[in-house]
């Protein structure tokens, strides 16, 4: 028969060790010492729990530099091992702290440093805390972006791996711990600097600035506090160009007016700050004129011919011969480019900038085929406006 000693220890013993924590619980105490590649914590005043090797997690900067009288928070891998000593980690709680962390600043949003640590042709590995994300080239701020001419991904790479041992100050777009998936964004942050300096500018305003860089679609503009504005090919001169690089290079110190403010990103306008030619046209030429111009482009559709140094006419394939062309290869054959020909004007329309020519000697057509040359007209000569992504492709643009 057991005696009331013997029942109150089995009591103490059965209350000891249901207040021990269970094997993956995460557990609080306090660090008792710090030697011999070990660190030893007080559990609750219940026993003795011991973290070491590669459970010492120091990697994090939450357990690089603990010391004693430190309170902290440590997963249980075994209630006890064969000295009486529970074993922890700091690892494993660690991590999962991290994780927690990157979560909340999907939602607060808050601007944390990071290291780039490698590059490849997608993007950048960059690592936070104890974690490594990913940064994709879409996220980099506009000075980081890798702007190559034809997006060669050999000089994409190279420009990356410029980057690497860098700190970027970055956002936390998407953080999923099941997945390991850790998303980065440098440019979420100049975004956010960009809005700020911004609120100081309104659509009208006249700014002037320097040329960054050349694309197919327009010309990049810096201007203001790290400010950078796009210029659409069709802003940029009130005449047609196949090129920004025809009247532009990076460096020109240029005027521009802010057309359009969409979030982050701002539309830019030189040729709005000049007269419209086009306005006049009506004052210097007429319908049934004949005139000088030069071949400027030799298109499937006919010739952009230059009249003078604002206005360019159209010459359809139809208006120039008597006989029919059957090809882009015999146009060319027939006419070079700078050449000088004689032309009739046949029609003058300012609103839409555009001004009809006929070869001079060729017959004009009928009625109903000058209606089909219209709507061919239209179709070849129309500019698209600038896409609202377009600070995401840049990796046309040139140096």
């Amino acid at each position: 028969m057991a005696t009331k000693t013997q029942e109150n220890f089995e009591e103490l013993l059965q209350d000891y060790f249901a207040k021990l924590p269970k094997v993956g619980e995460i557990v609080n105490g306090t660090v008792i010492s710090v030697d011999n590649g070990a660190v030893r914590l007080d559990i609750n005043g219940l026993m003795t729990g011991v973290i070491r090797a590669r459970e010492l997690f120091t990697e994090s900067s939450e357990y690089a530099n603990i010391s004693v009288g430190d309170v902290v928070e440590a997963t249980v891998i075994e209630q006890e091992n064969e000295t009486g000593e529970m074993e922890l980690s700091f690892r494993i709680a660690g991590y999962q702290r991290v994780w927690d962390r990157m979560v909340e600043h999907v939602g607060d949003g808050l601007t944390i440093e990071a290291k780039i640590i490698h590059a490849n042709k997608g993007g950048l590995m960059v690592q936070i805390d104890a974690l490594t994300g990913f940064m994709p080239v879409s996220q980099l701020a506009p000075d980081n972006y890798p702007r190559v001419q034809g997006g060669d991904k050999n000089r994409i790479l190279e420009h990356l791996q410029a980057l690497v041992g860098t700190i970027m100050k970055v956002k936390v777009l998407d953080a999923n711990q099941k997945d390991e998936k850790l998303i980065l964004s440098e440019k979420a942050v100049w975004e956010d600097d960009q809005k700020a300096v911004l609120e100081s500018y309104k659509i009208g305003d006249v700014v002037a600035g320097e040329v960054s860089a050349l694309t197919s679609f327009g010309a990049f503009m810096k201007f203001g506090a790290g400010l950078e504005g796009l210029i659409h090919i069709s802003e940029i001169v009130w005449q047609r160009i196949d090129h920004p690089k025809d009247v532009l290079k990076v460096g020109d110190k240029v005027e521009a007016q802010i057309i359009d403010l969409n979030k982050s990103k701002i539309y830019l306008s030189m040729k709005r700050l000049i007269d419209d030619p086009w306005k006049r046209v009506k004052d210097l030429y007429t319908v049934g004129q004949k005139v000088k111009g030069a071949v400027h482009k030799v298109e499937p559709f006919g010739l952009m011919v230059k009249l003078d140094s604002n206005i360019h006419g159209l010459a359809h394939i139809s208006e120039l011969s008597n006989k029919a062309i059957s090809d882009l290869s015999e146009l060319k054959s027939m006419f070079v480019i700078g050449e000088d020909h004689e032309f009739e004007i046949i029609n003058i329309e300012p609103a839409e900038h555009r001004l009809g020519l006929r070869l001079a000697g060729v017959k004009p057509k009928k009625q109903e085929k000058k209606t089909e040359e219209k709507v061919e007209e239209n179709k070849e000569v129309v500019v698209e406006t600038p896409s609202t992504e377009v600070l995401e492709v840049k990796e046309e643009a040139t140096e």
